[in-house]
C-alpha cells in the first residue's frame, strides 16, 4: 500500500470513530463530561486563532496547553535528512507528554499539501509543513498565520509579512567525491579528467529534481554565467558529457558506495549524512562549497491552518526557532535562520560551529520567479543537448 493510500485510509479510520462517538453523544445529552467536552472545543478553537505566544497568555501556557492536547502530527521529516531525527527525537524528550505521529517521512512537498486536503477535519492531517519557497508561496490557503517570538531575527527576504509562512534551514549546494579514490578536487573543471569517466552525478535533471536545479545554478555561476544567462553552464555539462564523464543515474548510497556514482552534487546536509554512513563502509567521502556561487535555498515552516492540535503545532515551531533546534541543524550539515543572531547572542554551539559548513560572505538564491524561467529554459534546451 502507498504512502498516501495509508493516509487515507487512516483518516477514514479517524472519521468513522469521529462518527460513532458523535452518535453515542447524542443519545445522551446528560452524559458526563459534556461541558467539559464543550470546554475544550472552545479552547482548540481558541488556540486555532492564535498568532503568537501572546494569545495563550505566556509561554508556559502555550506549553500547558499543548501538553492538554497530548499529541502533534508531524509530515515529510526523514530523520537523515539535516539531522531531522535527532531535532525530533529532542523535542520528544522535552515533552514526553506529547506524542508524535510521523506522517509519509519522504513525501514530497506537493504531497504534505494533499495529506492535509485528503485528511481535513481528521485527525490524521498534519499539523505542520516542512516545504520548499514554490510551494509554500503557491499554498498560503492551507496555512495559519503565526509568528514565533524569533520573528524579529528572520530576515525580513525570508518570511511572509504575515507570519503564514517562514524560512528555517538550508544547505548549501557543494559537489561530493570519494577522495581517496579521486583525490583532491579544487575546481569544477577538474572534472573533465578522464578519471571521472562515466561517475559525475548531477543527481537528476535539473528541470525536474530541486538537487539538480541547484547544482546546475552553481556551475553555471562557477562559469561565469548568472540568473540571467544561463548557457556557461549547459556549455560546462555538454562538454563534461562529451568527456564521457556525465552520468544521470540516481544517486543512493548504494551507486556511491560501489562508485557507480563517484562525484556528486547535492545539498550538504545531504553530503553530511553520506559522509556519516559510509565512514563505516570505508569510503572517505569529502565534499566542497564555492564561495563564490554559494547557491542556497532554504526550506519553510507552516501551520496547517486546520491543525487537528492547533497548540501543539504552534509549540512546535517555536521549539523550531529555538537555539537549541537551531544547533541541531547546523549540527546536521544546514545554516539554521538564526546562525547570525545566534552568533551574535552567543548561543550557538562553539563545538558544532566550529565543524560545520557555514555560509562565507554572500549567497546565491533566487526568487519564484527566477525558478519559474529557468525552470523553462532548462525543459526547452536540457534534454535537446544533454538528451534524456
Amino acid at each position: 500500500m502507498s504512502p498516501m493510500n495509508s493516509l487515507r485510509k487512516i483518516a477514514a479510520g479517524a472519521l468513522a470513530a469521529a462518527m460513532l462517538m458523535s452518535v453515542a453523544a447524542c443519545g445522551s445529552s446528560n452524559a458526563a463530561g459534556g461541558d467539559n467536552a464543550g470546554q475544550a472545543a472552545d479552547a482548540n478553537e481558541e488556540w486555532a486563532a492564535a498568532t503568537s505566544v501572546a494569545d495563550f497568555g505566556s509561554f508556559e501556557d502555550l506549553e500547558t496547553a499543548a501538553k492538554e492536547e497530548g499529541a502533534l502530527n508531524v509530515i515529510a521529516l526523514p530523520h537523515d535528512w539535516s539531522n531531522w531525527g535527532e531535532v525530533i527525537e529532542t523535542f520528544k524528550e522535552k515533552y514526553p507528554e506529547i506524542e508524535v505521529t510521523e506522517l509519509n517521512p519522504n513525501a514530497s512537498s506537493k504531497e504534505e499539501i494533499d495529506a492535509a486536503k485528503t485528511n481535513a477535519g481528521t485527525d490524521a492531517a498534519p499539523d505542520v509543513f516542512d516545504t520548499g519557497l514554490a510551494v509554500a508561496s503557491t499554498n498560503t490557503d492551507y496555512f495559519a498565520p503565526y509568528k514565533v517570538q524569533a520573528w524579529d531575527k528572520i530576515p525580513d527576504e525570508l518570511k511572509d509579512p504575515d507570519g503564514l509562512y517562514y524560512g528555517d534551514y538550508t544547505g548549501i549546494m557543494s559537489v561530493g567525491w570519494n577522495k581517496d579514490k579521486y583525490g583532491e578536487i579544487e575546481s569544477i573543471d577538474d572534472l573533465l579528467d578522464p578519471k571521472f569517466a562515466g561517475t559525475v552525478a548531477l543527481n537528476g535533471k535539473p528541470a525536474e529534481a530541486g538537487a539538480a536545479f541547484n547544482g546546475f545554478v552553481m556551475v553555471n555561476a562557477l562559469k561565469g554565467g548568472d540568473l540571467n544567462n544561463l548557457q556557461p553552464g549547459l556549455d560546462f555539462f555538454k562538454e563534461l558529457k562529451d568527456a564521457g564523464n556525465l552520468t544521470q543515474v540516481d544517486v543512493t548510497n548504494g551507486t556511491i558506495d560501489s562508485g557507480q556514482t563517484g562525484v556528486v552534487f547535492d545539498w550538504t546536509y545531504n553530503q553530511a549524512s553520506y559522509k556519516k554512513e559510509l565512514k563505516d563502509k570505508g569510503v572517505n567521502w569529502k565534499y566542497k562549497t564555492f564561495k563564490n556561487a554559494q547557491v542556497v535555498s532554504y526550506y519553510n515552516q507552516a501551520i496547517n491552518v486546520d491543525a487537528p492540535h492547533p497548540a501543539a503545532a504552534r509549540l512546535w515551531e517555536e521549539y523550531l526557532y529555538s537555539p537549541e533546534a537551531q544547533n541541531l541543524w547546523l549540527k546536521g550539515g544546514s545554516n539554521p535562520i538564526l546562525l547570525q543572531s545566534m552568533i551574535d547572542e552567543g548561543t550557538v554551539d562553539q563545538e558544532i560551529l566550529a565543524n560545520a559548513d557555514v555560509l562565507e560572505g554572500d549567497s546565491l538564491s533566487y526568487t519564484n520567479e527566477d525558478s519559474t524561467r529557468i525552470t523553462e529554459w532548462l525543459q526547452e534546451n536540457w534534454d535537446a543537448t544533454i538528451g534524456n
